[in-house]
């Protein structure tokens, strides 16, 4: 039999529906491979086992009394959050050190809502200090490692959520992303991460970088997994103002749906010279997977993303400066010296800069979506590189290599999916990124399904 630490949140709901296994022996898995790992890789801030050993045995009694038709959707199944989502009961430290002892007394809405399907916190990842940067190199809590490469970085900001699922510790986890900071770690771990559309899932209880940017997703380690997770996640949230009331589809139910005719555009024409020749290679080897599924695929010129990816550049400091403004004026020292640095650069852009940033971020949505009438898809590298590592060029050189394909699609707020398309000759992940329109996250969850179906 599979071990129960490996197996994937559809598999494991799949064993517990049909009383296979208990929720306490997945949990248990979960948390002996926590044990195992975590000394190497720091994905956790907070490891939560005996709330989760006892979360485990409600469950446990909860399967016994129901059938599977009757029992919560997600029943037992572990996940981990990054620690900026507030957990009742539980430090959440946003990864800096003045909210070290923060313990909130409610749920974020998404972390209330897994829990009311069942599912059971294993604990809080780490992140980069306070979501500002894409290395989790934390000077409080410590680097996180990449399992596949200890000496290279997981990505950021949710570094500690794909370097917990590509360790095997959890089978599903949360993520926030404003610049890359879902598809980043996702990218350079070899794992699943989704970012919705700007609005879709609701940031209440979520510490947040940038109001106008920040983005709330699942991370896993597969395709369907994520549109499981996203299930729950999604919908709108009267407390959260940027939510917005759209129609929902069953994210649960991704099937292999036929790309015959699927028109995708390949953001090619100069614009994938940025990449690294084999994150490049592998990227347009995935074309031809596509192709061969019947998408019609056309290479199209997308040089003009790189402005977006500087208005996001600007906005994200700046934003992240006027949240944080009081603490850095008065108490610099709690930050680290990257955050710091990217704060105070943040503060000193005038304000004719940031609405310039703005009115790019309107003609850049204009422009997408008269894209996207034309094409269904569009396909690209989740990063530029794959993962570097941690004693290299800082964190603040890091972000300008690692965002520059996923920061666009903060700024335009449109949906975009990372997932595994080979390894270097280093064995280093490769991360394909699908982008599609806004409300598009089952489209973009299909063609990624049919790419993991196809390529295995």
């Amino acid at each position: 039999m599979t071990e129960l630490h490996t197996l994937t949140i559809h598999e494991a709901q799949t064993l517990i529906r049909q009383k296979k296994i208990s929720p306490v022996e997945l949990v248990d898995a979960c948390l002996r491979q926590i044990d195992i790992g975590e000394a190497t890789i720091n994905a956790f801030i907070t490891v939560t086992a005996e709330q989760a050993h006892t979360q485990a045995k409600v469950a446990e009694s909860l399967q016994k009394k129901f059938s599977a038709d009757e029992m919560p959707p997600l029943l037992g199944i572990p996940f981990a959050a990054k620690d900026l989502y507030d957990t009742a009961g539980i430090r959440t430290t946003g990864g800096t050190s003045y909210r070290a002892n923060d313990i909130p007394t409610e749920d974020a809405e998404v972390v209330a809502r897994l829990k009311s399907a069942g599912m059971i916190l294993l604990g809080k990842t780490n992140t980069h200090e306070i979501a500002l940067g894409v290395t989790t190199v934390n000077p409080h809590y410590g680097a996180t490692h990449n399992p596949h490469d200890t000496s290279r970085i997981a990505g950021g900001s949710s570094g500690g959520s794909a370097a917990a699922l590509a360790a095997m510790m959890c089978p599903a986890a949360l993520g926030t992303d404003t610049g890359g900071s879902i598809r980043i770690p996702a990218s350079l771990c070899g794992v699943v991460g989704l970012k919705p559309t700007y609005g879709r899932v609701s940031l209440c209880g979520i510490m947040p970088l940038s109001w106008n940017l920040d983005h709330a997703g699942p991370m896993t380690r597969s395709v369907l997994d994520a549109g499981i997770m996203l299930n729950i996640m999604a919908g709108y949230d009267a407390d959260d103002p940027t939510t917005v009331n759209a129609p929902l589809q069953n994210y649960a139910k991704i099937t292999e749906t036929s790309l015959k005719g699927v028109r995708i555009a390949l953001a090619e024409e100069g614009y994938m010279d940025f990449a690294n020749p084999e994150v490049a290679s592998a990227v347009r080897v995935a074309t031809s997977v596509f192709q061969s599924l019947g998408a019609i695929v056309e290479s199209v010129d997308f040089n003009w993303l790189t402005e977006a990816a500087r208005a996001n550049g600007l906005m994200t400091p700046a934003d992240g400066a006027a949240y944080h403004q009081a603490r850095m004026n008065a108490t610099p020292e709690v930050y680290g010296a990257d955050v710091l640095q990217r704060l105070r650069t943040g503060a000193a852009y005038t304000s004719t800069e940031y609405a310039l940033a703005r009115r790019t971020q309107t003609e850049t949505k204009r422009r997408m979506a008269r894209f996207f009438k034309e094409y269904d898809l569009l396909i690209l590298p989740s990063t530029a590189v794959a993962a570097p590592l941690i004693e290299g060029p800082d964190a603040v050189e890091q972000a300008k290599l690692l965002t520059r394909f996923t920061a666009p699609f903060n700024l335009t707020g449109l949906p975009a999916l990372s997932l595994p398309c080979g390894y270097t000759q280093k064995r280093l992940p490769v991360g394909l990124q699908i982008v599609g329109a806004a409300w598009q996250e089952k489209r973009v969850l299909e063609a990624g399904y049919a790419y993991e179906q196809a390529t295995k």
